[in-house]
């Protein structure tokens, strides 16, 4: 899936690559991948989910 983050070594907004969508222990949803550029974990959460 594709997602746009801040990556905090780049300090830009880059698309995250191979990003898969994560549960935090609290029950948040999140985006998690990697930068393109720098290889760095990017995350961004995610609003809740429509049920």
């Amino acid at each position: 899936m594709e997602f746009e983050g801040y990556c905090v070594k780049c300090r830009e907004k880059r698309e995250i690559t191979e990003g898969e969508v994560k549960e935090t222990a609290n029950g948040r949803r999140m985006a998690q991948g990697t930068c393109p550029n720098c290889g760095t974990k990017v995350t961004r959460f995610l609003p809740k989910a429509d049920k």
